[in-house]
């Protein structure tokens, strides 16, 4: 099988909200999450559980059998792998982030200055 980048799994909204319903609620069953999907995004319990499969193979989740249910938890190692990527553009966001508070503070400034003035 040919290696997918994370972003590719990523991508699809159905696998970010299940990987958003494991992280909220811990290992769940199959049909707990299928259920949810379902309703959320009107697709089939067959499509649910192709990307289960997916965030699966690519090792987002991790899956144990507990009878004849499977249980869906997050697996963090590729989401730490995105992280490490994105890492490389915080410091356009930090500085961005760093502007807007000097901007705000500016502001909240000048509104006292001019707040006293009128007193």
């Amino acid at each position: 099988m040919a290696p997918v980048h994370a972003f590719d799994v990523l991508g699809d909204p159905v696998r970010r909200r299940i990987l958003e319903l494991l992280a909220e609620g811990g290992e769940q069953t199959a049909g707990a999450v299928s259920h949810v999907i379902r309703e959320e995004f009107a697709i089939s319990q067959p499509a649910v559980s192709q990307h289960l499969r997916v965030l699966r193979e690519h090792g987002f989740t991790t899956v144990r059998a507990q009878g004849t249910r499977r249980l869906y938890a997050v697996d963090a190692t590729p989401l730490r792998e995105v992280d490490a990527w994105l890492d490389h553009f915080r410091g356009f966001w930090n500085q961005r982030l760093d502007a807007l508070a000097t901007e705000l503070a500016r502001g909240s400034r000048e509104r006292r200055k001019n707040g006293n003035e009128s007193s």
